[in-house]
């Protein structure tokens, strides 16, 4: 594990209560991993089922993460990014309060400040969701 909650919430623009991401498993040049434990108060959260907004924010977040993990590293501030678009997003099943998401963003295109990833979320090794954002940062 390369940082926990301390240190992300350093590395991602969010603030609480919007906080989708937790730990950084990895990271390369093209692959970013991370966990994400939900609990019963989070926002997103639907009696005991996390909705498809918060498996998008966490998709979101976990490339953010990637991006200031590099700012990080580079002793620089983190870009912050915006979602363009969401495309061919399919949600095999809503995770509920308690599960562990881990969360695989990959870096599929980075030009002039627009990133093109495809996210992948898993409970265990069943995918509960995946799909490819358009991401442009600031």
């Amino acid at each position: 594990m390369l940082a926990d909650f301390s240190l992300v919430s350093q590395l991602i623009p969010q603030g609480k209560p919007m906080i989708m991401v937790e730990k950084l498993i990895s990271n390369d040049e093209i692959n970013t991993i991370s966990s994400f434990t939900i609990l019963s108060d989070n926002i997103f959260c639907d009696g005991n089922n996390f909705c498809e907004p918060g498996l998008i924010e966490n998709i979101a977040q976990t490339a953010a993460l990637r991006s200031g993990y590099m700012a990080h590293l580079k002793k620089i501030k983190p870009s912050v990014g915006f979602i363009g678009s969401v495309k061919r997003l399919k949600i095999n099943q809503l995770p509920k309060v308690g599960d562990e998401l881990i969360t695989k963003v990959t870096i599929e295109s980075e030009m002039l400040g627009a990133l093109v990833i495809s996210g992948e979320i898993k409970i265990g090794d069943n995918v509960v969701a995946e799909g490819t954002m358009n991401i442009f940062l600031q």
